[in-house]
């Protein structure tokens, strides 16, 4: 299967799909929920994220009891699949609807699936944290503007595990935080960091805590600004990290957002977009492990090292 470099990486402004983007967070936050009822502590909370799959969004598989259940958001067909390991199956029509419905709906599938799940029923990491069963704000879905945003997370997700394969120290998934609508990649130095101060919008502090125990470079895809943007940030930020030099056409440092930022739009448009994002990653967590002396002869490895012929 062999798709133009280019033409794979779909245009999509986010004014042309707000609504929808604002109702799948929601929605996304639901399942999300989900798997954080079920599934045991993972260090930073990778425990709780989705994950990119050939359709959609997957929570991969949760335990429950002695057995287990996953939910996938299916942007092809457009529906929500819900599987057990009895061999259940309830299936959602993904389409307008409002996010009290959405929660509805789940939660009583789930229930006819045996499954019980008790969650905080509100949103988390936004201003306006209204509680899903009352959320009949956000009631857009666009099923064309939902399946572009699957393949730009299609292809950002495909870049960050080539990226991620450089690294042999402490490294995340590549995973969707349903918190900030962002998937990301994080590495880390080995090293504790200064407990973080928290202040994300209805979170509590003790959750960026855990977030962000130790020291740490991390980048992603999130769809904001025009068509969505990379962003790399390292956490504690050392001296000299926002001055380095980022030689990638469009990068530049976001004193407000506190990271590097290379709109989505650059990537799209370039002619080559997987080595423009490539360099965006490298050289931005070069500026963290520089600046913050990490221990790169230790930490990284060429994942090509055992492609040469052997046996």
């Amino acid at each position: 299967m062999t798709v133009d470099a280019r033409s794979a990486w779909p245009k999509l402004r986010v004014a042309d799909w707000t609504g929808t983007r604002d109702t799948l967070h929601m929605w996304t936050q639901v399942v999300g929920k989900m798997r954080l009822a079920h599934a045991p502590l993972v260090n930073h909370w990778w425990q709780v994220t989705l994950y990119v799959t050939p359709r959609g969004l997957s929570t991969s598989t949760i335990p429950y009891g002695t057995g287990a259940f996953e939910i996938e958001f299916d942007f092809i067909d457009h529906q929500l699949g819900i599987r057990t390991s009895e061999g259940t199956v309830r299936r959602l029509e993904l389409e307008p609807k409002s996010v009290a419905r959405f929660y509805d709906e789940v939660v009583r599938a789930l229930h006819e699936l045996g499954v019980d799940t008790p969650i905080q029923p509100w949103p988390n990491e936004v201003e306006q944290a209204i509680p899903f069963a009352e959320d009949t704000v956000h009631a857009s879905y666009d099923p064309r503007a939902a399946h572009l945003f699957w393949r730009q997370l299609l292809q950002a997700n495909r870049v960050l595990g080539q990226f991620r394969a450089r690294f042999v120290g402490k490294v995340s998934p590549v995973h969707f935080f349903w918190g900030a609508m962002d998937l990301a990649c994080t590495r880390f130095s080995g090293r504790p960091a200064p407990t973080h101060p928290g202040g994300a919008p209805h979170c509590g502090d003790w959750v960026m805590v855990e977030g962000y125990s130790r020291e740490l470079s991390s980048c992603g895809f999130w769809p904001g600004g025009e068509e969505g943007a990379f962003y790399s940030y390292a956490y504690p930020e050392p001296d000299g990290f926002r001055d380095h030099p980022v030689r990638v056409p469009g990068a530049f440092y976001s004193e407000q957002n506190g990271q590097f930022l290379l709109p989505y739009e650059a990537v799209r448009t370039a002619d080559d977009p997987d080595r423009l994002l490539t360099d965006f990653l490298q050289s931005t967590y070069e500026a963290a492990a520089e600046h913050g002396g990490w221990n790169r002869a230790e930490l990284e490895d060429d994942p090509h090292r055992w492609d040469r012929p052997h046996g």
